[in-house]
């Protein structure tokens, strides 16, 4: 008999080996259903055949069970280190009094299973979006909020925003009671508008300001191999992205990192500091890489991050820009940034290029295979769900298909997150003001499918791919 966790990396591959004939049952766009409508909680997607929806968790019920819930929840991350890795997903609340909270794939029981472990409005939490878990075993979440700098004689006018924030008992935290510390991103506490957050292997922090006109950044720790967030986090090097010289909006081609600190985390002379609304001396993350001097490569919306490591050790780090309809691969060894998907991709259900049916990619997804998924920033009714094709792993997609379509009014989905041949994913701000967690689910049974692909000779194909990536 085979194991699960092969048998789920054999059935993703074959899925996507069959994405072309599957995905083209799933419309492009569908009627949202009525607002409230009771099916919001059975089928609030409309999925390609092999798939199934159930909804785990969903806001109207925690606070009808007394938890501080203020919704919109957002990006999803799991527990990837510990004796229960993958036991757990923790995504945060963006709202103006945000939150986090846990959801234990382990309890079987709808009412217990998720619990707000930092209670909304904690340290003036606002806007909560990002969501990764540390390689030293930790949660890490930031603001996806912060409004642009007012400069006046160097100096940025700045609220108390754009925070990266630790939950430092993730796992074991009782209802509120996580331990939520504000980190600076080195001893200059760079502030921006976050959304992706990244680890490489080599422990790198990548992250970015989500807005048009913005910037991607790296953080290099003095102590990359730390054990707790205020030793990470305390001294390190904040670099910005620079594609060719500069001056080209969404350059493809060789890229560099061009230091805003020093090797400490002091802000470099020129770069542009402020004082947020607490008081706190701040390196002004908007408005410094748009200094000659500091230049970094403009992008439109950059938003989720997701990271591939191929089989040669190597890895890739994917970007989604909103505005223009594009994800990026950045290859992290060659150092050469590309376009991974944009309008001109191949719909695999199609033949042609998606063109204008591909609009605002926002959420990347990543499965065990390093399948890239893509999430769309559209209504409900109009937004799709991605699956990609990048057979060579070369970082530029040769074809992508949808297989889902959001049918929930007022929504969009955020934070899918691939684990163990399932995903999950928020539906975020509905109509109807109740947000949903639904896990999407290969049926029948991963086992039973993958042997009854067998059949079909598709799972010889899926293990030979299978080497190409880790």
């Amino acid at each position: 008999m085979f194991a699960r966790k092969p048998l789920n990396v054999m059935l993703s591959f074959a899925l996507v080996a069959m994405a072309g004939a599957a995905h083209a049952a799933v419309p492009y766009t569908t009627s949202p259903l009525p607002v409230g409508d009771a099916a919001e909680m059975t089928s609030p997607y409309v999925l390609a055949p092999g798939w199934t929806q159930k909804v785990i968790a969903n806001q109207t019920n925690q606070v009808a069970l007394g938890q501080g819930n203020s919704g919109n929840w957002d990006m999803i991350d799991s527990n990837h280190t510990g004796v229960d890795a993958n036991r757990y997903l923790f995504m945060p609340f963006e709202t103006s009094t945000g939150g986090v909270q846990r959801v234990d794939l382990w309890d079987t029981n709808y009412n217990t299973r998720t619990v707000t472990i930092v209670a909304p409005g904690t340290q003036s939490f606002k806007s909560g979006d990002a969501s990764r878990w540390t390689p030293w075993g930790t949660y890490l979440t930031a603001e996806e909020s912060w409004s642009d700098p007012t400069v006046t004689g160097g100096t940025a006018g700045t609220s108390i925003y754009g925070r990266l924030f630790e939950v430092t008992n993730p796992t074991t935290a009782a209802a509120n009671g996580g331990n939520f510390v504000h980190r600076k991103i080195g001893p200059a506490d760079i502030r921006a508008s976050h959304e992706g957050l990244a680890f490489d292997k080599a422990n790198n922090f990548y992250f970015i300001d989500e807005r048009n006109d913005s910037h991607i950044f790296k953080f290099t720790s003095s102590n990359p191999n730390a054990t707790n967030g205020a030793d990470f986090f305390g001294a390190g090097q904040t670099s910005v992205l620079r594609v060719g010289d500069g001056t080209v909006q969404e350059a493809t081609g060789a890229y560099t990192w061009v230091a805003l600190t020093d090797a400490s985390g002091n802000a470099l002379p020129g770069t542009i500091v402020g004082t947020d609304g607490n008081g706190l001396t701040i390196l002004d993350g908007r408005a410094t890489p748009n200094v000659a001097d500091f230049l970094g490569t403009n992008f439109d919306r950059p938003e989720d991050m997701e990271i591939r490591t191929l089989a040669d050790g190597s890895q890739q780090l994917f970007v989604a820009t909103t505005t223009n309809n594009t994800v990026f691969s950045m290859d992290l060894d060659d150092a050469v940034i590309s376009k991974f998907v944009d309008n001109n991709t191949k719909d695999g259900a199609t033949g042609v290029a998606v063109g204008s049916v591909f609009s605002s990619p926002d959420n990347l997804a990543i499965d065990e295979n390093g399948t890239i998924f893509v999430v769309e920033d559209q209504p409900g009714g109009v937004e799709n769900l991605w699956i990609t094709v990048d057979a060579d792993k070369d970082g530029v997609a040769e074809s992508m298909s949808v297989f889902a379509t959001l049918a929930t009014a007022g929504a969009e989905s955020t934070g899918m997150y691939s684990l163990n041949g399932k995903f999950y994913v928020n539906v975020q701000h509905p109509t109807s003001g109740n947000s949903l967690l639904v896990e999407i689910a290969p049926v029948p049974e991963a086992e039973t499918y993958a042997m009854m692909l067998a059949g079909l000779g598709l799972v010889g194909f899926a293990a030979a791919r299978r080497k190409s990536v880790k």
